[in-house]
């Protein structure tokens, strides 16, 4: 088995080395031993394990989200049925997500649509909404 320094790691994976660093700080990848040079070596398996947590983040997982598929990744007792659970519970936060970014274009659209572009700034209907109490 191939070992490699954070360095190499991060460069084969595509991150920055300080990711590498703060993914082992908060657990989500596991502490490498020093080998004979003083220098971490991480196995080669944690190239793998950096590039789930890459793509399980460009899918919307928070780091929180991230560890507990993880866990059940290499818990044996784990069933597809739990992880396509918290797939589908990743799309409803989504849904909601762009529901509530509809509703802030639709409502930015308005703003701009009553505000001509010309006059005082004291007079800007979209200034006047935001300072509005809600």
């Amino acid at each position: 088995m191939n070992s490699l320094t954070i360095g190499h790691l991060a460069r084969e994976v595509g991150i920055n080395l300080e990711t590498v660093r703060y993914y082992v700080r908060q657990g989500l990848l596991p502490k490498p031993p020093r080998g004979a040079s003083g220098y971490r070596l991480f196995p080669s398996e944690a190239a793998r394990r950096l590039r789930f947590i890459q793509r399980a983040k460009e899918l919307g997982f928070s780091l929180r989200e991230i560890q507990e598929l993880l866990s059940l990744r290499v818990s044996p007792s784990t069933k597809s049925a739990e992880i396509r659970a918290r797939a589908e519970a990743k799309i409803a936060d989504i849904e909601a997500k762009i529901k509530s970014l509809e509703a802030m274009k639709k409502t930015l659209r308005k703003l701009t649509k009553s505000c001509a572009g010309c006059g005082p700034v004291a007079e800007c209907p979209i200034l006047e909404s935001l300072d509005r109490n809600a």
